[in-house]
């Protein structure tokens, strides 16, 4: 079995690894886009699959489950049979699941579609990660190389709307897909004479049942977490699914702590700075991920602009979070990663203060300055996968790299859960019953226009009423605007704990061995 001894031996040259990390960031960033490309193209998918409102979430969904669940073991595999391998593979998996979607006739075959995109996906993004750790053997370097990374994937999930908008203008949905196939055969070539192969001296040991219990805990956990965003958190079903897999993630975790050797290395979290980088990702992709849909459904739907024009508004995220990430390391070395990443959280805090603050009505340019804010958070996300990476060991930047990517997940899918019940909670509540029914609308139209600004748009199109729209857009702004202050209070008690988390003293070039 190999070892990383050659690596150790005879270090990559410094053009081969900064060409190395430009191979990893460009697969990510189509792994990032893929994330967010589908919420433009779903309405063009289901006019065109006559797809239920069932499948319509399923197609939405299925991708997330499926890396979520399998991200844990597809790192154990890449650690065992390498992860250049793995890494190339997922390169072709996405490649090929994205060019079957010519194929795709009916809603069933995109969501199993989507479900291979999913496994490609699980082997491609913690891959991604690891692989820095093993080529960047500098501290300082990998830092900077983490900050690079870190703003690739932030600006992937932002760009998504743009480039679906985009593809959009021009082609059919189809082009949301297909616009992965030359970028993953382009990342295959080169991949395979730019990165090194690296397999852990001694590699996690597989765990049949463990895998079953991962992936299906993950699974139920995501699943329950989104159902009860979407039902309610009266709906029994999503209660018994999130139980299901706390009950089955909570034994994985036993079993863990448990063997010599596992296929998932718990004990990384007695490090109070792994903790604290760990909490950092889950809480700025929390933010992120909020804030994003929140307001692309702000500009779309109140402020009446096109799917291309809301990605277009979105981009102040996008410059601010590509320009704090790559310096975050270079602030790190001179206030240290404990001012950073806690600083970095708190101004992602501020992000939504500035929308709680805002004058009503709210505008655009106080979107932005939010906008703006939450990108420059994104220095938190840059420094905290440099303390997970650093904190790990070399044979467990595997381990290290799958927790992150799953910190990712949970922190999306719990942000939409979160912030967009409250958002729900409060927008429902803004729509006075005297109100709604002054406008003559029928219990199931009534119904729809209470369950979201999306629901009142179709209506109000529908019935052609010109009092509904008003209504439901100062309704949907309260509730903007009072998620805010929500989220300004999580993202504020986040930053005071991974700033106690993080010793006083401890730098980005502190590692483990």
């Amino acid at each position: 079995m190999s070892t990383d001894l050659t690596l150790k031996t005879s270090p990559l040259s410094k053009t081969r690894r900064w060409a190395a990390l430009a191979v990893l960031s460009a697969s990510l960033v189509v792994i990032s886009i893929d994330m967010t490309i589908l919420n433009v193209a779903l309405p063009h998918i289901t006019a065109d699959l006559e797809a239920t409102s069932a499948q319509q979430l399923w197609i939405v969904d299925i991708y997330s489950l499926v890396l979520a669940g399998l991200l844990v073991p597809m790192s154990a595999i890449a650690d065992r049979f390498g992860r250049k391998r793995i890494l190339l593979g997922g390169f072709a998996v996405f490649a090929l699941a994205s060019l079957l979607v010519l194929f795709a006739q009916d809603a069933g075959t995109l969501i199993a579609i989507r479900s291979l995109l999913g496994i490609g996906g699980a082997m491609i993004m913690p891959t991604t990660l690891s692989m820095i750790r093993v080529i960047f053997t500098d501290p300082r370097e990998r830092a900077t190389a983490l900050g690079i990374w870190a703003a690739v994937s932030s600006v992937g999930m932002a760009i998504g709307p743009v480039v679906g908008g985009l593809l959009l203008e021009y082609s059919t949905w189809h082009a949301a897909f297909l616009i992965n196939v030359p970028l993953m055969v382009i990342a295959v070539i080169a991949g395979l004479f730019l990165l090194p192969e690296y397999r852990a001296a001694v590699p996690p040991s597989w765990d049949t049942a463990g895998t079953i219990a991962i992936v299906g805990g993950m699974v139920a956990l995501v699943w329950s977490i989104k159902h009860i965003a979407k039902e309610g958190l009266t709906d029994p079903v999503s209660w018994v699914s999130f139980l299901v897999g706390a009950a089955a993630l909570a034994w994985f975790v036993r079993r863990c702590l448990r063997r010599p050797n596992p296929m998932l290395e718990l004990r990384l979290f007695r490090s109070s700075t792994f903790t604290a980088g760990i909490l950092a990702a889950l809480s700025f992709m929390f933010a992120m991920s909020a804030l994003l849909l929140l307001s692309a459904q702000w500009l779309q739907v109140v402020l009446g602009v096109s799917p291309l024009q809301a990605g277009l508004a979105m981009l102040p995220a996008v410059f601010a979070v590509g320009i704090a990430s790559p310096l975050a390391p270079r602030l790190a070395a001179l206030v240290g990663p404990r001012a950073v990443l806690g600083g970095g959280l708190a101004i992602a805090g501020l992000g939504f203060l500035a929308i709680y603050l805002a004058p009503q009505p709210l505008t655009y340019t106080s979107m932005a300055i939010a906008l703006v804010l939450l990108g420059t958070g994104g220095s938190s996300l840059a420094v905290g996968s440099a303390l997970i990476m650093s904190g790990a060991p070399q044979d467990k930047a595997g381990n290290a790299a799958a927790l992150e990517e799953t910190s990712y997940e949970l922190g999306a899918v719990l942000g939409v859960a979160i912030l967009g019940s409250v958002a729900s909670a409060v927008y429902n509540s803004g729509l006075s019953p005297r109100d709604i029914s002054a406008l003559g609308l029928t219990d199931a139209q009534a119904d729809a226009v209470r369950e979201s600004i999306s629901g009142a748009a179709s209506v109000a199109s529908s019935t052609g009423s010109a009092e509904l729209m008003p209504l439901a857009n100062d309704a949907f702004t309260t509730a903007l605007s009072q998620t805010g202050l929500v989220g300004f209070i999580v993202m504020t008690a986040v930053a005071i704990a991974v700033t106690v988390l993080v010793p006083r003293h401890h730098t980005l070039t502190s590692q483990a061995h």
